[in-house]
């Protein structure tokens, strides 16, 4: 957890964008689904030209507070709808985690193929979201949950850099099961 991060009272940025970002080198990134900017904010401080989005303008409000008070030029936030998948953008680095689950079940793959129309050649989109198998149902009331396989098969044709379908636990300590992906787009 950073400074920023613990003087605004935010939890640390999600551990697969911290992974990422060991990765992939500071380039024009969006999150999607940003709420309180957690992951935005870490982005930035290591470089990246971040649009954070999210269609809380509370959040979003919140969000660009801090950016005023800290003086932060390489953040801008905005309110945006993602079940609208109307990107107009290009982007190096998406990252999209713990947010496809709150979407209209009936736009997340309009919303995925969105994600990937607006990546760079060479660029990567991250993805985790809940799932829900019959091994593991979802014990949360989500919108939408991937099914086993989906989400890796939604990224045919990229060079998948990491792929699971784990057990992980939620900030209020519900486990379940999430698939996370990292891809990187075909040059």
């Amino acid at each position: 957890m950073t400074d920023l991060h613990r003087r605004y009272g935010l939890t640390a940025a999600h551990s697969e964008v911290v992974l990422a970002s060991e990765l992939i080198q500071p380039c024009a990134t969006l999150d999607m689904g940003c709420s309180n900017g957690r992951n935005a904010l870490f982005l930035s401080q290591l470089g990246f030209q971040v649009t954070a989005v999210d269609n809380n303008p509370s959040a979003i409000g919140a969000l660009q507070s801090i950016v005023e008070q800290e003086g932060i030029s390489n953040l801008q936030a905005r309110v945006y709808d993602i079940n609208a998948a109307a990107l107009d953008g290009s982007y190096g680095f998406i990252a999209c985690t713990v947010t496809l689950m709150f979407l209209d079940p009936a736009r997340v793959a309009e919303v995925i193929a969105d994600m990937q129309r607006s990546t760079l050649a060479g660029g990567y989109n991250l993805i985790v979201c809940a799932m829900s198998t019959a091994a593991h149902p979802c014990p949360a009331s989500f919108p939408f949950t991937f099914d086993q396989g989906q989400l890796s098969a939604a990224y045919a044709g990229w060079e998948v850099l990491k792929y699971n379908e784990d057990i992980g636990t939620m900030h209020n300590g519900m486990q379940m099961q999430f698939a996370t992906l990292l891809a990187r787009k075909p040059e």
